[in-house]
């Protein structure tokens, strides 16, 4: 029997995040493995573990697996997470990459200067409510189902509902004109391996705070 799968990667959120959410949605349960240091990247790099020298890094099935889209796909793939035919997936990679444009967007901000991060807070509130929110409270609208795609939880939803609350992390009211996001983060959030994801004490990671922000930029270099 396959071992559980291993993230590598910081305590922090990063593209890991969306990761974790996706095997726990599955009801896949993972192990990780933290680089809490410099040194423990180096040792990474230095064994060959590292494709392209970058993390996350996931091990699953025989693999060791880089670069977060394709360690995604992967697992949507094999958890039945991806639409049950080539147009579905189309549909989830548009919807999916919608919000990681929004979530890469909040990433950023705790590397950012209090002035500059105030400006792209708003700027976030902006996009979120009139260029990302609007489309899947529309496609939730003509779609006529429960989930995004087909009639069946699939990466779009559980990748949707992780960058609504991020979202609502900067401005807790930001679906006050979306009912039917309110309806759905409701369903969502009522699945029971994602409800178990959101309870206290789960792997999901709270939002970064000055001390992570300062240990990865010590590993990182940035």
């Amino acid at each position: 029997m396959a071992g559980k799968p291993k993230l590598h990667y910081t305590r922090g959120r990063g593209k890991m995040e969306s990761i974790r959410w996706l095997l726990a949605a599955a009801g896949v349960e993972f192990e990780e493995e933290f680089i809490e240091k410099k040194e423990d990247l180096e040792k990474l790099r230095n064994d060959g573990s590292l494709l392209f020298q970058q993390v996350p890094m996931v091990e699953i099935d025989g693999m060791k697996m880089v670069q977060t889209r394709a360690i995604l796909c992967y697992i949507a793939g094999k958890y039945n997470l991806y639409g049950k035919d080539l147009k579905e997936r189309a549909w989830i990679d548009m919807y999916v990459e919608g919000t990681t444009d929004l979530m890469g967007m909040i990433m950023a901000l705790p590397f950012q200067a209090a002035d500059v991060k105030e400006k792209n807070i708003a700027l976030i509130t902006e996009r979120a409510t009139t260029r990302y929110f609007p489309v899947y409270e529309k496609a939730l609208k003509d779609h006529g189902q429960d989930y995004l795609v087909g009639n069946k939880l699939s990466w779009a939803d559980i990748h949707l509902l992780e960058a609504i609350l991020m979202t609502e992390e900067l401005k807790s009211d930001i679906l006050s004109a979306f009912p039917l996001l309110q309806a759905f983060k409701g369903r969502m959030s009522n699945v029971p391996t994602i409800k178990k994801f959101l309870q206290p004490g789960s792997q999901r990671k709270p939002p970064s705070d000055e001390k992570s922000i300062a240990n990865v930029r010590k590993i990182f270099n940035i």
